[in-house]
């Protein structure tokens, strides 16, 4: 049988209910409750779709993660600076992406792409440094300290500032064939400074172009960007030549190229010493030898010398004179064992131009 409450028991379970004490309580309980992450999403133009697949950009990811090691070893050592350049993203885009990241002022340089053994006219990619890693580099190129120079948005270069920034960005240029090396023999070449992309009738705004995104940590006092814009129609070439070049090794993999190489090795030309004996002086005894003087061998004048080719003895023979030359007979060839005793000649007494004798 269920227990009845009476009026008085009703209302305190009310006044229970609607005390303040119980709001507190629930409230530490709403702040305490963890909010969901946003889940953040790369968006996809599905009117514009990808031109290159995922291996293309992860070939290119790999070409600019190299080219980042080799441009910070080079901007530590040349210009003396502390710095820690990665590659922050690489992703296709649009041109105008590219040109709408930049400022009026900014100025960006165009650079050739010769790749060797193709014809065809390329178009030039684009690099962007922010003034900020420019004029520190400019500074220590000039005996500045070890500070950090700061300049605000839009800075505008002066005509020696323009002249040093050529040089610095020469070594940046310079590092892109490296960084392509592993995949493509290519050379790049600075055409010129551009300050108006939208004017540059080589590429269309709509243009599909790879941006990549290099992040500049400098002394850990400022963060500065490098920013390479390579245009759709380069990619596709560049791509194409490593490919067919991919065809082309395992074609050779198949292929005899034995008499090929013997044929190659037949030609070379190898230095031959002949070696009667060794003697160790002092440098206070070579210092003062004379025309005339005598240096003990420790052998007799008639024994057989040995002959090294390279490093390793491989004959032995007698010398004498052929057509008023040194010459040196020879006799025998040194077996494996024989040879295995002395790797190399510490003092060879003759040398000469290879021998058929």
């Amino acid at each position: 049988m269920a227990d009845v409450l009476s009026q008085s028991q009703i209302d305190e379970l009310l006044k229970s209910m609607n005390s303040p004490a119980s709001k507190p309580v629930e409230s530490t309980q709403m702040e305490t409750k963890p909010e969901p992450e946003e889940v953040k999403y790369s968006k996809y133009d599905f009117y514009s779709p990808r031109k290159f697949t995922k291996d293309k950009m992860k070939i290119l990811t790999s070409v600019f993660e190299n080219y980042a090691r080799i441009i910070t070893s080079q901007v530590n050592g040349v210009f003396r600076v502390m710095t820690d350049i990665t590659v922050m993203e690489v992703q296709e885009r649009r041109y105008y992406e590219f040109v709408n990241s930049l400022k009026e002022n900014d100025m960006v340089t165009l650079i050739d792409a010769i790749i060797q053994d193709y014809n065809r006219k390329l178009v030039p990619l684009m690099m962007y440094v922010t003034p900020g890693m420019v004029i520190t580099l400019i500074d220590h190129m000039l005996g500045g300290g070890e500070d950090v120079v700061k300049v605000k948005d839009g800075y505008r270069y002066s005509d020696v500032e323009i002249a040093l920034y050529r040089r610095i960005l020469s070594y940046l240029i310079q590092a892109l064939r490296d960084g392509f090396a592993n995949y493509i023999n290519v050379e790049f070449k600075a055409q010129r400074i551009e300050e108006n992309l939208s004017m540059m009738q080589d590429v269309g705004l709509d243009e599909t172009v790879a941006i990549i995104l290099l992040n500049v940590d400098i002394m850990g006092l400022a963060v500065e960007r490098i920013r390479i814009c390579i245009p759709g129609t380069l990619l596709e070439s560049i791509f194409q030549v490593i490919d067919s070049r991919k065809h082309i090794a395992k074609g050779y993999a198949f292929e005899d190229n034995r008499e090929t190489i013997l044929e190659n090795i037949r030609e070379t030309q190898l230095p031959i010493t002949g070696q009667l004996g060794t003697v160790v002086l002092d440098l206070d005894d070579v210092y003062h030898l004379k025309i005339g003087d005598v240096i003990d061998m420790n052998k007799p004048k008639d024994r057989d010398v040995k002959l090294y080719i390279g490093r390793q003895p491989w004959f032995t023979g007698k010398m004498g004179v052929y057509k008023k030359n040194v010459a040196i007979r020879i006799n025998e060839r040194l077996f494996d064992d024989e040879t295995s005793e002395i790797m190399e000649p510490e003092f060879p007494v003759l040398e000469g131009e290879p021998s058929e004798q």
